[in-house]
């Protein structure tokens, strides 16, 4: 009953997104470079030059080594834009931004609290592994880590998701 609790699925409608790619020698390192670049797209750096308003989760999207035992360099980060602005979005003026269209989504996700590190988001996936069990219904390589709350808050909500296949 306890382990039927500790995850859910979800399933998230096709979207516009803000992204970055970037691919600094820590995870951390990148997270905070990529959502930085958002931040200045979101508080006014777009063609409309307005604030366009935060919205929750942020995304960042991490593939393990083919071993399974490090993420690779390259974490995408995602900021989904607000419903005025998903059918006409501001154009960026940073050319790393790239606004993309996102296929709908279905996950299953399972909250966790603090910090995200490399060693933080590899342990979560191994806990979640063992909480799912085997199955492959899911994919293996890569995986999502939603953050809630700002990175400065020390027991920011988070979440690792599991992609489910097609």
């Amino acid at each position: 009953q306890c382990e039927a609790a500790a995850y859910e699925e979800r399933r998230y409608p096709a979207g516009k997104w803000a992204c970055v790619t970037m691919g600094e020698p820590m995870y951390e390192q990148s997270i905070s470079m990529s959502f930085m670049k958002l931040m200045r797209y979101i508080c006014k750096e777009n063609s409309v030059g307005c604030h366009l308003g935060m919205t929750v989760p942020v995304l960042n999207e991490i593939h393990l080594t083919k071993e399974g035992t490090k993420l690779e360099r390259e974490v995408l980060t995602a900021y989904y834009l607000p419903g005025e602005f998903q059918q006409n979005p501001p154009v960026p003026t940073d050319p790393e931004i790239h606004v993309t269209e996102r296929a709908p989504l279905r996950v299953i996700t399972r909250v966790f609290y603090g910090m995200t590190t490399e060693e933080t988001i590899l342990r979560e996936i191994s806990l979640f592994w063992e909480l799912l069990g085997p199955t492959d219904t899911v994919l293996r390589e890569t995986y999502i880590v939603a953050s809630y709350e700002n990175p400065s808050v020390p027991q920011r909500r988070n979440e690792i998701w599991f992609i489910c296949r097609a």
